[in-house]
């Protein structure tokens, strides 16, 4: 029964995806210049997970290069080329099946962009961008642009800065 669950969780999150990814939302710069990539949509799972702390869901996309180091077990470090995108809902209960969760409310999206020389001067190689909700605002100012998901992040240093565990297939 818990494998159904997930299957139900990630089947949930997938139908729930359209919803995050509505043709009308306008892709927006953040201050670091870093935009939305638009190819996103078509981005394959990395990972699925749930914050029991705050009550969201989540699913992980890669970009084609993240998806093969995924694939790989090449993550520590992930190449560079790698996206790692986040999409994060408010979680509710499943009406038809209430031992289930299910996406709610959009929260937000973030994406990790692995450029060793680029982001360099941060210390991580990676580029950090938060958009939030259906409107995708840009988060963050110029007194903070990366800073709070670098602190944030700082507990999986050794592990490239990415909390994500891979799902390994079959």
């Amino acid at each position: 029964m818990k494998n159904n669950s997930l299957f139900v969780v990630l089947l949930s999150l997938f139908s729930a995806f359209s919803f995050a990814t509505d043709e009308n939302i306008s892709v927006k710069e953040n201050l670091e210049g870093l935009k939305i990539p638009e190819e996103y949509k078509n981005w394959r799972v990395i990972s699925a997970s749930h914050r029991t702390d705050n009550k969201s869901m989540r699913i992980i996309l890669g970009n084609d290069i993240a998806i093969e180091a995924a694939r790989s077990n090449q993550t520590n470090p992930w190449p560079d080329g790698a996206i790692l995108g986040k999409l994060v809902w408010k979680q509710t209960t499943e009406k038809n099946w209430p031992t289930a969760i299910t996406p709610d409310e959009f929260i937000h999206a973030e994406f990790m962009y692995k450029d060793s020389k680029k982001f360099k001067s941060n210390g991580t190689g990676w580029g950090w961008a938060r958009w939030l909700g259906k409107e995708q605002k840009p988060y963050g100012d110029e007194n903070d642009l990366n800073q709070s998901c670098i602190a944030c992040h700082t507990p999986v240093k050794e592990n490239d800065w990415v909390y994500t565990t891979p799902v390994q297939l079959p």
